[in-house]
């Protein structure tokens, strides 16, 4: 009974110092601003634990916890003398572009008290702290310092991709001489400035040029799964002309040209024929086929650089571009229709009719998406026939309108994941969410219907951590 009374007066001793401290803090934000209560309370803090460490009893507390108070109790003081002086005069730019510098240490945010010598140790700053700045200016400091890429290391990439390109053009010249490819070029995000983060990302395409009399493009509605993105090749005339006559005839899988067989035969090049280590010495960078992968991908490393590549062999006829990359788990023969050169120029044309954010809106999205551990599904081909819909609706992109606009993105993006469809800008007739999996539908929508309220959450949680 004793030992419960001393502890309720201990308690009753703990409310009062408490209570002292709160009213304390509570005059010094009068007194000292909030910046200078900001710094009180952290040494407040450091003398709490000390009084709080000399009235613990034995049974409370143990050595090994006051050892971890005490390391503590020294963060905290180094808190306040680890603040970067920043200049003097800041301008609102200035603040979003250092946001990321001054969220690393709360007490940056202090100011010097009314009147009072400036000291070394706590530096004075404007008095607009991060926490005051406003959705637009997270977003365009998010931009700035996460988002965007380096021109140094883009060009650096493009180069080192090109040259790996050639030498791989010079080997299927080489080694396949019978197939009647095309020129190889770069293509992807990171050729049109649409690649967010880093410069880690190229695609090799590589033309099929087929003889005209002999091929046939099946349009996606007539084949056996009549899903319109998805297409077949047809190899026609068979019973007049000769199977053979054409070089694509070794990849004929039930009368049409195999996409798995054509990308079978390239990743066993890719992985047994080519000599990569005498490549990599050459162009001084270490270059891994990927074996395992289901794509036909190259790991590259350049020093510092790391670059992903992809080989897309890609027929054309009219304005259908068609990719060997079949649905998974389908038919074998299936060849998938890419928008993504009409959805880059469709982009780019409304951006420079009215010279708004759509770009700038869709590089944000993608970083907030490209490393999430759910939201890593919604590619750059998803994200931008959102904006294109959302551009069908909304005619203010300017610059200052950029955080409505992103926001109504994301209310959109719910909206068609609770569907689980999201129609095509360009045919409202194929559903791009059809491959994706239930599971993978709900995770998504959860995560983005909680930044429904609050989508600072997405720039918060995954590119200040």
């Amino acid at each position: 009974m004793a030992e419960l009374v001393h502890k309720r007066g201990k308690r009753r001793d703990d409310n009062g110092l408490g209570g002292a401290v709160d009213f304390l803090l509570a005059n010094a934000r009068l007194v000292l601003g909030v910046g200078g209560a900001a710094v009180l309370a952290i040494a407040t803090l450091v003398v709490k634990r000390l009084i709080d460490r000399a009235t613990s009893s034995p049974d409370e507390d143990n050595a090994k916890a006051e050892q971890k108070s005490i390391e503590e109790s020294w963060q905290d003081l180094s808190l306040i003398k680890a603040v970067p002086k920043p200049p003097k005069k800041q301008s609102r730019a200035d603040l979003s572009e250092s946001q990321l510098s001054l969220t690393a240490v709360l007490p940056a945010q202090a100011a010097e008290p009314h009147g009072q010598p400036s000291s070394p140790e706590i530096p004075q700053v404007e008095p607009r702290t991060l926490l005051c700045l406003t959705f637009q200016e997270k977003l365009l400091s998010y931009y700035r310092n996460y988002v965007a890429i380096p021109e140094t290391e883009v060009a650096r990439g493009k180069q080192l991709a090109r040259d790996i390109c050639i030498e791989l053009q010079s080997f299927l010249q080489n080694k396949c001489s019978e197939l009647p490819f095309g020129s190889m070029y770069l293509g992807g995000s990171l050729c049109d400035d649409l690649q967010v983060v880093a410069a880690d990302h190229v695609c090799f395409m590589l033309p099929l040029v087929f003889e005209t009399t002999l091929w046939s493009l099946i349009p996606g509605e007539d084949t056996i799964i009549k899903d319109p993105q998805f297409w077949m090749i047809r190899r026609t005339d068979l019973e007049y002309i000769p199977r053979g006559s054409s070089p694509w005839d070794r990849f004929i899988v039930g009368g049409y040209l195999s996409s798995n067989a054509l990308n079978e035969a390239l990743h066993k090049m890719l992985v047994a024929s080519v000599n990569w280590p005498a490549i990599g010495s050459l162009l001084d960078c270490i270059i891994r086929p990927v074996v395992a992968s289901e794509e036909l991908q190259l790991e590259v490393t350049h020093y510092q650089t790391q670059l992903n590549i992809t080989l897309c062999p890609v027929t054309e006829a009219g304005d259908k571009i068609l990719l060997a990359n079949p649905p998974k788990g389908r038919v074998e023969n299936l060849w998938r229709q890419s928008f993504y050169r009409s959805e880059v120029s469709k982009l780019k044309d409304l951006d420079a009719a009215d010279s708004g954010a759509r770009q700038c809106c869709l590089k944000i999205l993608k970083g907030v998406c490209k490393n999430h551990p759910f939201l890593s599904k919604l590619t750059g081909s998803f994200l931008t026939h959102v904006l294109l819909h959302l551009s069908e609706t909304e005619s203010d992109w300017a610059e200052e309108a950029l955080a409505a606009r992103f926001q109504q993105a994301i209310e959109e993006l719910v909206g068609y994941l609770e569907r689980s469809s999201l129609p095509c800008y360009f045919n409202s007739h194929i559903n791009l969410f059809c491959e994706l999996l239930e599971e993978e539908i709900d995770e998504m929508g959860y995560e983005l219907y909680r930044a429904v309220s609050e989508p600072g959450l997405l720039l918060q949680e995954w590119a200040y951590k």
